[in-house]
């Protein structure tokens, strides 16, 4: 069973960084993989903030592009996201997701727009609250 453990929120300043990390057990990042960074604020839909593929390709929301950076480290099997200038607006619940084999613990999919392309996601972690104050 693929498990998604988030770590690496809190509150900063705007302007300020915070690098998000992402521990996954449950498989190994040598197989196939798409894993990426979701966030919702309240009263606001979900939306996909980053992806990384096993090819290496990554794709942003415009919104972070230039800000925020998706890595992963395949030997510690953690996915983070370095978030620098940060924005109030950035304020949200962020969330690892997975596309592995499986039913996956969302109970819906979860899809991420990266040019033109939907990607669909069935893991979650349980998320990292992060805030931006002005």
């Amino acid at each position: 069973q693929v498990q998604l453990v988030e770590s690496g929120g809190g509150s900063v300043q705007s302007g300020g960084s915070l690098r998000l990390s992402c521990a996954a057990s449950g498989y190994t990042y040598s197989d196939y993989y798409m894993m990426a960074w979701f966030r919702q604020a309240p009263g606001k839909e979900r939306e996909g903030v980053a992806e990384i593929d096993s090819d290496g390709s990554t794709f942003y929301v415009d919104s972070v592009k230039g800000r925020f950076t998706i890595s992963q480290d395949s030997a510690k099997n953690t996915l983070y996201l370095q978030m620098n200038a940060l924005k109030p607006e950035d304020t949200a619940m962020y969330y690892c997701a997975a596309n592995q084999p499986g039913p996956g613990n969302i109970g819906t999919t979860w899809f991420f727009f990266g040019q033109g392309i939907a990607r669909g996601f069935n893991y979650r972690g349980q998320g990292t609250q992060v805030t931006v104050s002005s």
